[in-house]
């Protein structure tokens, strides 16, 4: 099995962390997919302010100037796409939970050998752990911890308006 997609990712991502980080964005995945004669390149980015449409636009021009200055994408004709992280995508990184202070997240853990859920809100977030409120009680969870941690959807949280 060739190594060199995985090689092709690192050394986009590499390019872009320096461009990206500029307009304060972080490079979260990088995706380059076959279609036929071309490819689609998906940069998914975040960023401390979140990502607005304008946020969006001014990476993209970001990307492109990068990698039109640059030859990691060879000579075959690529689709770019730049879009947020999205809810979907775990929380792996401390910055994802910094980011996501207030929200609800469900979390697999493992602690003496098992694995158990947990489910609250975010309330503090630092570089070794994150502080959830479950049920009105506060429960440190070191990141070393953590097996698995997504984000829930919710459409009726009380108290937003």
């Amino acid at each position: 099995m060739s190594r060199a997609p995985d090689a092709v990712r690192d050394r986009i991502a590499q390019e872009l962390t320096g461009p990206l980080g500029a307009l304060g964005l972080d490079v979260e995945a990088v995706e380059v997919t076959p279609a036929g004669k071309y490819r689609v390149l998906r940069i998914a980015i975040d960023g401390d302010e979140g990502v607005s449409l304008d946020t969006i636009s001014d990476a993209t021009r970001a990307v492109t100037e990068t990698l039109d200055a640059s030859d990691v994408m060879g000579e075959l004709p690529y689709t770019l796409e730049v879009t947020s992280r999205g809810v979907d995508r775990p929380l792996t990184l401390p910055r994802h939970w910094r980011r996501n202070v207030s929200r609800l997240v469900k979390v697999s853990l493992v602690e003496g050998g098992s694995e158990h859920e947990v489910t609250g809100r975010i309330t503090r977030a630092d570089e070794e752990s994150a502080v959830l409120d479950v049920d009105g009680t506060e429960r440190v969870l070191a990141y070393d911890d953590v097996a698995s941690a997504l984000v829930q959807i919710e459409f009726d949280r009380r108290g937003d308006n």
